[in-house]
């Protein structure tokens, strides 16, 4: 289990393969709000913490991600 912060905004979350599943556009609490297909304007929105989540986001809560890294949180093979 992860602890998930605001520092996260603007990360990729990626499957135990590396394969990119979104990227996180919000965090509240541990959990964090995901952009299944961000555009590339969207991207560096919100790499710069300047993006918001919205309603075709999804939740992946901070139980689900294994390891955290200054680019991607890696969720674990359970979700």
């Amino acid at each position: 289990m992860a602890t998930l912060s605001e520092s996260d905004e603007g990360k990729f979350l990626v499957d135990v393969d590396g394969e990119q599943l979104g990227i996180v556009t919000k965090v509240e609490g541990n959990t964090a709000w995901i952009d299944p297909d961000p555009g590339i304007a969207e991207s560096w929105l919100q790499a710069f913490g300047w993006g918001s989540a919205d309603e075709d986001d999804y939740t992946v809560d901070g139980d689900a991600v294994d390891t955290v890294t200054d680019d991607e949180l890696r969720v674990n093979a359970d979700l």
